[in-house]
């Protein structure tokens, strides 16, 4: 299975998974509280910011065409109003190594860590915020924005809203689900929700010491309504400085997307759901030149809510169901509303077992041809992820990557998935 040339085919990467020494962010001084969520600490997370060479080169071998990267707030504007002329080189580096390989930059400006000063001055619930975000965006794209064609504003923009969501069902079924041995897997990243249940009252004072206040509001943090509309207020004035900076970009933002289907019954939750994790944005994004969807799997929905993994079905590492077919019915519903172009900026599966990976892949991407023969625009799909890298909270226990890693010397080794990607590129 081939797509055309100019369709991208590639892998996505954040900068704080995989970068490492990530100092000046606000994940960095969470992961290294006494009273952290975090399994354990990033630290030199897979080095990709001495190695990002070697990996692009790894991409560009097996065929692969785009890679979407971000650029890390923190390393830009370390303390507030102070930028780092010698970061924003490494990042211009990045994209030159990109083109020289024949690889198409893809960047995303924010995703998930932010720096820690933000968050003393009230983070993503401050109406400070998008002003903040707009100054770092300017000068981001000054001095890079001629170098590149597609940027994300904002990595899942809603991700914040999902996350308020489920920690309040957590609250509500814990002990049912403890009890049960259910699992819910339907926020897509890495929480360790029963940590942080666990750790609430003394890390809200080791927070109020670190940060200066007791609660933080860092990007996927759980937000209130008004918090969602400061996010799509900064995606707003991160567009327009765009456009008025670099007019030839291509920009958009991401948001991570479910498969929603209703069950007999649950025709109302299941609108609903569709309704905070998609619909609602429309406003926001209906200027904006693509979306980039982010999906992983499926959720199902009957009267009473989000129903649990259907029992037998096969689950990743993370307990998401396997199910790739999720992707294409996504896109086809996106695109009934949105109609601009659509990237399909991240899916795929944390497994140890490769031909899985193939598989979800294949499938998912028979998917994404079915959606284009019927016309609709999708440009590109970029596989998560190119490396093996920190989960979040979960640490390195998931392995997504088309390469693994072996973090004691850093070892790259690329799995059968990787050419397998490579090989549906038109090129």
């Amino acid at each position: 299975m081939t797509f055309s040339q100019d369709f991208f085919i590639g892998a996505a990467t954040a900068a704080h998974q995989v970068e490492g020494n990530n100092i000046h962010s606000d994940y960095w001084a969470q992961e290294h509280m006494v009273h952290t969520d975090f399994l354990e600490p990033s630290n030199d997370a897979v080095d990709h910011y001495n190695r990002y060479a070697e990996d692009i080169r790894l991409m560009a071998d097996a065929g692969l065409n785009a890679y979407r990267f971000s650029i890390e707030w923190a390393r830009i504007e370390p303390e507030e109003g102070h930028f780092d002329k010698s970061e924003l080189s490494h990042y211009r580096d990045v994209i030159r190594t990109c083109k020289e390989n024949g690889i198409e930059p893809i960047v995303t400006l924010l995703h998930f860590s932010s720096p820690k000063w933000l968050i003393t001055k009230g983070g993503w619930e401050s109406d400070e915020t998008p002003g903040y975000f707009a100054r770092y965006v300017r000068y981001v794209m000054e001095h890079l924005g001629k170098e590149l064609h597609y940027v994300c504003t904002i990595n899942e923009a809603n991700m914040g809203i999902q996350v308020a969501a489920i920690a309040e069902r957590y609250k509500k079924q814990m002990m049912v689900k403890m009890q049960s041995g259910q699992t819910d897997g339907t926020v897509q990243m890495g929480l360790n929700l029963e940590k942080m249940m666990a750790n609430q009252e003394a890390a809200a004072k080791e927070r109020l010491k670190i940060f200066g206040v007791a609660k933080t509001e860092g990007f996927t943090s759980p937000r209130t309504p008004h918090g969602d509309e400061i996010v799509m207020e900064a995606h707003k004035a991160a567009r327009a400085v765009i456009r008025e900076t670099a007019p030839h970009i291509q920009v958009g933002l991401t948001l991570s997307l479910h498969d929603v289907q209703a069950l007999p019954g649950g025709e109302e939750n299941a609108a609903k759901e569709w309704a905070d994790e998609f619909t609602h944005y429309l406003p926001a994004i209906e200027g904006d030149d693509f979306l980039g969807v982010q999906n992983y799997t499926r959720t199902r929905m009957d009267a009473s809510g989000s129903l649990p993994v259907p029992e037998g079905a096969e689950l990743t590492q993370m307990e998401y169901e396997f199910y790739p077919e999720a992707l294409e019915n996504v896109i086809r519903k996106v695109a009934q509303d949105f109609k601009g172009t659509l990237i399909v900026t991240e899916n795929g599966l944390a497994t140890s077992d490769d031909t899985r990976r193939c598989a979800f892949i294949e499938t998912a991407l028979s998917g994404v041809k079915a959606c284009i023969a019927d016309g609709i625009p999708v440009k590109g799909y970029m596989y998560w992820s190119l490396l093996d890298n920190f989960e979040w909270q979960k640490g390195y226990s998931m392995t997504f990557g088309l390469i693994a890693v072996d973090r004691s010397t850093q070892k790259r080794t690329p799995k059968p998935s990787l050419t397998h990607l490579g090989g549906c590129c038109g090129r």
